[in-house]
């Protein structure tokens, strides 16, 4: 007697595209904000690379290898490098999103995708293939049930990254069908991440997308060797959305229908402020509030209308937020990061300091900032702002944002990336004319030489 044939999964249908993908499909303007996307990534690790917590991960890796460390003289082995990579890209909270989500693609997926590749000598063509795959997937993994993975307490960029980043590192290396499949069932076993950090600005959110790069690559690596991993780790009773928001019944056709033909990757946003995106369209109001010649002590009063959904990241408890603990802390509060664009004029890395934590002015300012919920808000879909001032003689000042800056609406010009890269790896002390070279070295990665392996040199130390 045969074997009835099994139902086609979830996981199954996307390998099967993911398997099928050529880099000479890919439009020109994927390919443009592919390699936007490495140069943002590289400067961002330039920027940490000489913090506590990059050097803390540095330490938790002991064996050297191929793959390099951007920033770092220092090699080592495959794992090692996605996750030092990973780690330092997000550790600022100045990487990309996806406005959808939101989940940050690039600081997952560009660092096991060029791990891979310089592990096993792959050329720019296949390293553009397995970013455009792992970008492709979180993002649009992330859509498939809106806000329940953030709701149930988990971080979206790790749990969906894990999985993305299998992909990524599956398409790198060529797998098949079979083996994309497995390797998707086997991260789903690996994926992970509590929002715990929160209460008190603790490092783990860093650390998230690292852990996924190099928890990604394993599954990749695994499934390339024959392990074999379930083949509903989507859909299934017991599967990644029963486990990470509480539902399996999500909208998976938004994960699958055109991919590999539309390419929502293409619309993923470059951050200009070095903190929590929903926070961006607020610093904007405030901003222009401030070149209005509103003073911060003529203020009584300001109200946000904020999308419930953000509330329990970037406004609650309230007196935290208002008062953060530390520097990183105060990158995912609302009304500290308003206060800083107010006085500063912006909000880049040099906002987020010890020092300006502890600064009375944006203290007393953040203190007069609260919000209320506009359930018209339309988070994650798009990324609004809102505020209004009410000032000690009575008037009232309002300010509003439509959409974040960097974003599909807006989004930010090569030159603006580059010199977000070159005020990146200033800051973390990589001499100019090594970031010259390390700009020039992402320029050629996806041309790059026929047949020849991917060159990073120019990106290390």
């Amino acid at each position: 007697m045969s074997k009835t044939a099994q139902p086609i999964t979830v996981a199954e249908t996307l390998a099967g595209r993911i398997a099928s993908l050529q880099p000479g499909r890919l439009p020109a303007k994927l390919v443009a904000r592919l390699e936007d996307l490495v140069l943002d990534i590289a400067g961002l690790c330039l920027a940490a690379r000489r913090t506590d917590y990059v050097r803390a991960a540095l330490s938790a890796c002991d064996e050297d290898g191929p793959c390099t460390m951007i920033g770092h003289a220092r090699m080592g082995d495959a794992a090692g490098s996605a996750l030092v990579n990973g780690t330092a890209a997000h550790g600022e909270d100045f990487d990309d999103t996806f406005e959808g989500g939101p989940v940050h693609a690039g600081v997952v997926i560009v660092p096991a995708v060029l791990a891979a590749a310089e592990r096993y000598r792959c050329g720019g063509q296949a390293v553009l293939v397995g970013l455009a795959v792992g970008v492709e997937t979180i993002c649009r993994l992330s859509t498939v049930a809106p806000k329940l993975v953030h709701k149930a307490g988990f971080h979206p960029t790790s749990v969906f990254g894990t999985l993305a980043a299998a992909a990524a590192v599956g398409a790198t290396l060529g797998l098949d069908r079979k083996q994309v499949t497995d390797a998707l069932g086997i991260a789903g076993s690996m994926a992970g991440g509590i929002i715990e950090y929160l209460a008190e600005g603790a490092w783990t959110k860093r650390l998230h997308p690292g852990w996924s790069a190099q928890a990604g690559l394993r599954a990749a690596l695994l499934a390339r060797g024959g392990f074999f991993g379930p083949r509903t780790v989507f859909e299934g009773t017991h599967g990644l959305f029963h486990g990470f928001a509480h539902t399996n019944q999500g909208e998976y056709g938004r994960l699958l229908d055109g991919f590999g033909e539309e390419w929502v990757a293409e619309t993923i946003a470059f951050k200009p402020f070095a903190c929590g995106t929903m926070i961006h369209p607020y610093i904007d109001c405030a901003i222009r509030l401030a070149k209005r010649g509103v003073k911060a002590e003529d203020v009584a009063e300001i109200t946000c209308e904020v999308a419930e959904g953000v509330v329990h990241r970037l406004w609650e408890p309230l007196a935290a937020k208002q008062s953060p603990p530390n520097a990183y802390a105060a990158k995912f509060s609302m009304p500290f990061g308003m206060a800083a664009g107010f006085f500063f004029g912006d909000a880049g890395l040099a906002a987020f300091t010890e020092e300006t934590v502890r600064d009375p002015r944006l203290l007393a300012l953040a203190a007069k900032i609260k919000y209320v919920i506009d359930p018209d808000n339309p988070y994650p879909g798009n990324y609004t702002g809102h505020l209004k001032a009410r000032l000690k003689d009575g008037r009232e000042i309002e300010e509003r944002q439509p959409h974040l800056r960097g974003g599909v609406h807006e989004p930010l010009p090569r030159q603006d990336i580059e010199a977000k890269f070159f005020a990146n790896a200033a800051f973390g002390g990589f001499p100019r004319a090594q970031a010259e070279a390390a700009r020039q070295a992402v320029a050629r990665l996806f041309p790059g030489l026929a047949g020849q392996p991917i060159d990073l040199k120019a990106l290390r130390a």
